[in-house]
Order: structure tokens, then sequence, then C-alpha cells
């Protein structure tokens, strides 16, 4: 293993990558999974005047970089199917294989390997969701519809404090900052997948609550976030929504609901002036 964090390997390993390639690994890397089709809209976009004219091109060439990848070893695929659209080989998930992950570690001076589990269909599932609330963020920009001033996965969106019984993790799936000419809106999203009893989606909301209370991150960028919970369907979503509303401890213009199908919609929906996580613009 010492070999991989010598120059001279470090130097042929990075003469097998283009740019696009180590930004695939980058990618990898950060969302932990991606499938075929989520790392196709990220790098090889469709668009009528782009160099990808249609899906079918755009997955193809995707499909032809992701083997050469995964022949070199830095990437490799996920032996779990999880459910959704995309059929074939557009729905195989991918993750950061050895080499990849020794590479970048290695550019970044790091020495430790991570040691590679199998996950769960359970945390698949919810890792693939929540890459793909980022992704449609990501094509929103690239149509210009917004910016995005910051995007933190985890663990780089997690937020310690002090609470009442000691040192606490508040742990987001992501934190954006996204914005348009006027206004910039900042946001904590939460995926739920409802595979937790409601009582624990509750408590993770009194978590927010008692970090706001701290005013950290007020002290950090003058507004505290919105938290929006991105539910499987309408039902979770009403019952997510009333048991909120019925906790009096619970402030109600902080937390918003919504089906995952119009997540995208409730993010763009958060720039509007003047609620208590959005910032005008200066001109």
């Amino acid at each position: 293993m010492t070999d991989a964090w010598n120059p001279t390997r470090v130097h042929q390993l990075e003469s097998l990558l283009t740019d696009r390639d180590h930004r695939i690994l980058q990618h990898l890397e950060r969302f932990r999974a991606l499938t075929t089709r989520q790392l196709q809209r990220l790098h090889f976009p469709s668009t009528p005047h782009g160099p990808h004219a249609t899906v079918p091109t755009a997955t193809r060439l995707a499909n032809r970089v992701l083997l050469r990848l995964e022949a070199h070893g830095f990437i490799a695929r996920i032996q779990r199917r999880v459910g959704g659209p995309a059929r074939g080989s557009a729905a195989t998930t991918w993750h950061l294989a050895a080499t990849g992950e020794r590479l970048l570690r290695a550019q970044r001076g790091e020495p430790n390997r991570r040691r590679y589990i199998t996950p769960s269909q359970t945390f698949l599932a919810h890792t693939l969701a929540v890459a793909e609330v980022a992704i449609a963020l990501r094509e929103c920009e690239m149509r210009g519809e917004i910016d995005i001033l910051e995007l933190d996965t985890e663990p780089s969106c997690w937020r310690p404090f002090q609470g009442p019984l000691g040192l606490v993790t508040l742990k987001s799936d992501l934190f954006v900052v996204i914005a348009n000419a006027e206004v910039e809106a900042h946001v904590f999203v939460e995926v739920d997948r409802d595979t937790e009893h409601l009582p624990a989606v509750i408590r993770k909301c009194h978590t927010y609550q008692q970090y706001r209370q701290t005013g950290t991150e007020q002290a950090r960028s003058d507004v505290f976030p919105a938290v929006l919970w991105i539910t499987p369907d309408a039902e979770r979503t009403r019952k997510l929504t009333a048991s909120i509303r019925a906790d009096r401890d619970l402030p109600g213009d902080l937390f918003t609901t919504c089906e995952a199908d119009k997540a995208l919609d409730a993010l763009i929906s958060f720039l509007t002036p003047t609620p208590h996580n959005r910032k005008e613009v200066s001109p």
C-alpha cells in the first residue's frame, strides 16, 4: 500500500485522468454513491445546443468513461439495486474504489485510507435521494436560473454546538445557500424516507431549534437557515407537517415540508424577500 503515497505512483495515476474524470472521482467521494444517470446529468449534460444533444448519446459517453475508470480501479459498482425510474446501465450505482480514494487522499496529503463497507439498501436509497436534491440544484444553476453559493454535504454541513446536556452535533443531510439577483436563501435540507418514526423526526426538529437559540449560525451569516423536510409522498408530508404544528415548542416559521418531486420548487420558493432565512443581495 505504501506505493500509493509515492509521488511517482501518484503522477502515474493522475496521467490516466482527464479533468472531467477527476471531477467524477471528487463527486463520488463527496456524495458517497451516484448512479450512472446522476453522473451523466452532472458531467455529460444533454442540452439542445450542447455537446450531447440527446440523453441516450450522453448516457453512452458516460458509460464509456465510467467503464474506463472502473477498469483502472478508480471506481466500482455497488452490487445492490435501488428502485427508481432509471433502468439498465443508467441505474448502475457507483462508489469510489480503493485506487480512486487513495489518489484523492494522496493529493490532499492524507495518509489514512477509509475502510469501505457495503451500504444497506436503506442507507443507499437515502444517499442517492440526497444527491438527487443537490443535482437538481446544479441543473437549475446550469440553466442560469440560480447561483449556488454554498452546497455542503455530510459531514461538512454538520453543526456541533453546546446543548443543555453537553456537546450536540446537528447532522443535516445538506446545507445550501442559493441566490438570484435580489436575494440569497440559506437552507438546511433533510431527506426523510419514512424509515423513522415521527417522534424521532420531531426530536431532530427540536435539535434545530436548540441550535437556532445558540445564535451561532446567525453570527456566521446574519440569518438562521430554513429547514426543508423532503418526504417520499403527500401522506408523510401531511403527517410530518401536522406533528410539527402540534408541538408548541417548535416555531412555525422554521420548518417547511414537501414531497420529493416538489423539492426543487420548494428550494426556489425561498428566494423571495423578507423571511428570516433570506438576505437581500447588495447591488
